[in-house]
């Protein structure tokens, strides 16, 4: 047992951890700039480390910092009690007001976590149109994210519910725990200057996207366990990784972590079967062992051996939603994938290995892309949807090609490893 010595310093360690998390998320993350707005969301159970980034943004200069809160059981109390036809409507007049926000130039930050199977035993048609619905409703105001048009970011909190889905053979106290130091190690904070080291990690993530733009490939051709696929990119598309200047002028790095570099699919051009490598936290749902079949870009198969009829009605949001609006390449030995931690959250299982997304492009993703129509962005075979949903393809075992303008393939990837 940890005497009441070890105790105290274990607990100043985790709140100095805290601090330096919050500060990168600020400076490093969001890229706040002096004098302006911020909206946060944040569930309850993620209110240390939401104060100590509000403390970060005002130390920065913010002018206003508002955050929303989300309670889970208030959530659980809506499907238990709401009528049937509530789940239809969303709160238009909260997301036309964070819109309004990020128009009027406020930087907008997620802290993700809570309960990723908080949904699980839920009636799927209700959870499928209550996300519809509120899909529907954040759109204006997503689009000014998927466009960069302001600064945001998104970082992680541990949570009881969240930690005992990752560590279920340990008590609360210790899955919590562990949890915390996951997300510490895999967020690189560590040391005195985690400032710095993330500085240092957007340029390498930069200089490969920098690459692949080189290369101009036209298509990637993945072959691994349980997929065999070919995915044609989009025309002029662009690789983006680690941080991107916004529309606003502030500098920021979209995830953390991060350990992507990533662009826009042709939505058109996408054939053969994929298998997913991670489970998918989806809505508060879990679906595990996915399996589809694209064809000319649309899934027309598609299975899974659980919560297959919420990746169905997921699917049937709109036509876009059957499409990809996202490819992204993870190396296998990425410090989430040697975390040997399967988090549940596709913040951090998307950073353990190569990925695509189903739904909305990146515009910022196809060149000139944020000055571009929805109809000329769609000419490119940029997709649009409702919906934007990452979900997981990459292993230790799977090898990705470089299909050249000349049908050469080029050895990308080989066995989860870029190929230098």
């Amino acid at each position: 047992m940890a005497t009441a010595e070890q105790m105290t310093i274990a607990t100043a360690e985790h709140e100095h951890k805290l601090d330096q998390l919050a500060e990168v998320a600020i400076n490093v993350g969001l890229g706040l700039a002096k004098g302006q707005e911020l909206v946060m969301t944040a569930s309850l159970d993620a209110l240390p480390l939401a104060r100590k980034i509000v403390e970060q943004a005002y130390k920065a200069g913010a002018s206003l910092v508002t955050v929303l809160y989300n309670d889970e059981q208030e959530t659980k109390l809506r499907y238990k009690y709401a009528p049937d036809e509530s789940f239809d409507h969303a709160a238009a007049w909260l997301y036309e007001g964070m819109g309004a926000a990020y128009k009027s130039g406020a930087a907008r930050l997620a802290i993700t976590g809570g309960n990723p199977a908080l949904l699980a035993n839920e009636d799927p048609d209700k959870v499928g149109r209550a996300n519809r619905a509120q899909s529907k409703a954040y759109r204006p105001a997503l689009e000014l994210i998927t466009r960069h048009e302001i600064n945001w970011t998104i970082v992680a909190a541990a949570t009881p519910a969240w930690s005992a889905l990752m560590f279920p053979n340990d008590e609360p106290e210790v899955a919590l725990a562990k949890q915390w130091e996951a997300i510490f190690k895999t967020t690189r904070i560590a040391g005195d200057d985690p400032t710095s080291g993330w500085r240092e990690h957007d340029k390498k993530l930069i200089a490969r996207a920098t690459r692949m733009n080189e290369k101009r490939y036209s298509a990637l051709k993945y072959k691994g366990p349980g997929t065999d696929f070919t995915l044609g990119l989009a025309d002029d598309h662009v690789w983006m990784g680690g941080g991107t200047t916004a529309g606003n002028g502030n500098y920021c790095i979209p995830n953390m972590p991060t350990e992507e570099v990533f662009s826009t699919p042709h939505k058109d051009r996408a054939d053969g079967v994929v298998t997913a490598t991670k489970p998918l936290s989806l809505y508060g749902s879990m679906i595990e062992n996915i399996q589809v079949k694209f064809e000319k870009g649309r899934i027309v198969e598609v299975h899974a051996s659980k919560g297959q009829e919420v990746l169905e009605r997921l699917i049937d949001t709109d036509e876009g939603a059957r499409r990809l609006g996202e490819v992204a390449l993870v190396p296998h030995s990425s410090p989430i994938s040697q975390s040997g931690l399967t988090f549940f959250n596709t913040l951090f299982d998307e950073n353990a290995a190569s990925h695509i997304a189903l739904g909305q492009a990146y515009s910022s993703c196809v060149k000139d892309g944020d000055k571009m129509s929805k109809e000329e962005l769609a000419a490119k075979g940029a997709n649009d949807s409702l919906i934007h949903v990452d979900w997981m393809i990459g292993s230790g075992e799977l090898d990705i090609d470089g299909i050249t303008a000349t049908g050469t393939a080029e050895p990308l990837m080989r066995k989860g490893e870029w190929v230098e």
